[in-house]
């Protein structure tokens, strides 16, 4: 993909001993929304972390626009999986959207007019005016998503990355967080990338895939990855992939100790709908 905003070839990464990624590949274009789906330890946030530039590479490569990525790399905006504040702390959510500007190395000066009009842009670009003057640490969880995208799109980056922004989400704000990444997504031409432990969510929007399992991964659209033969070599052992009315689930026989606590994992957490194994 010669104009990807994004590049992982050959990506592994080795950390005390033991082999968290192994030969991750994949690429995102300017304007295309990707799921990036495992259950816990499966090495997302070793991979976030690796694009970060926080995470040395054992073996292979990241190119962001085209050139390799180092920590002074500004063009990947990002969206936290955890953000705790004091309720009581006076940081209102423009105030927080304003320093993902301040943060930025941009090379000039922003007057206090068009940095007030930056804000004004990004809070409407989320649909965020209405608690904009609301201290951070009083939001809903799903009015604080809102504000952290902003905060990470104001700089103009090319490539965004959102860690878990569907965790402790109900179901409405959850759908309506990635409604909004979708759009943000297609208007600004922002590739997007987003982990999560459950693919149903994202569904309806999402361009590619890139599943990842024991270290290793799976590329492509959801209809290239969520395939039994796919599933089944990435796991290393028989993986069901039934279609129930409309709704993905996954079926992994049992085997020893290790692979029914995976399966369970993939089960609960990787796709819509729990069954067991």
């Amino acid at each position: 993909m010669n104009e990807a905003v994004l590049s992982v070839e050959g990506l592994g990464v080795r950390i005390a001993g033991r082999q968290v990624l192994d030969g991750i590949d994949f690429a995102i274009a300017p304007g295309q929304f990707t799921g990036l789906i495992g259950s816990n330890g499966a090495g997302k946030t070793t991979l976030f972390r690796a694009i970060l530039g926080l995470q040395p590479a054992t073996d292979g490569r990241i190119l962001v626009d085209g050139r390799p990525r180092t920590r002074r790399t500004d063009s990947i905006g990002y969206v936290p999986q955890k953000f705790l504040l004091d309720p009581d702390l006076p940081l209102r959510g423009r105030d927080l959207v304003g320093l993902g500007l301040d943060a930025r190395k941009l090379g000039f000066a922003v007057n206090r007019r068009r940095k007030r009009e930056l804000v004004e842009e990004m809070l409407a670009a989320v649909g965020a005016e209405a608690f904009a003057d609301t201290r951070v640490g009083r939001l809903s969880g799903g009015e604080q998503q809102r504000i952290l995208i902003a905060h990470a799109l104001i700089s103009g980056p090319r490539l965004l990355l959102a860690d878990e922004p569907l965790a402790n989400l109900d179901l409405r704000s959850a759908q309506e967080v990635v409604a909004l990444l979708a759009r943000v997504c297609r208007e600004r031409g922002v590739a997007v990338l987003i982990s999560a432990h459950e693919i149903n969510a994202l569904l309806p929007v999402m361009d590619r895939i890139v599943y990842l399992a024991h270290g290793r991964a799976a590329g492509g659209t959801s209809e290239e990855v969520i395939r039994p033969d796919v599933l089944s070599r990435l796991y290393g052992h028989h993986v069901d992939v039934i279609d129930v009315h409309g709704r993905v689930l996954i079926v992994a026989g049992a085997g020893d100790d290790e692979d029914l606590h995976g399966c369970e994992e993939t089960v609960e957490h990787a796709l819509p709908g729990e069954v067991a194994p």
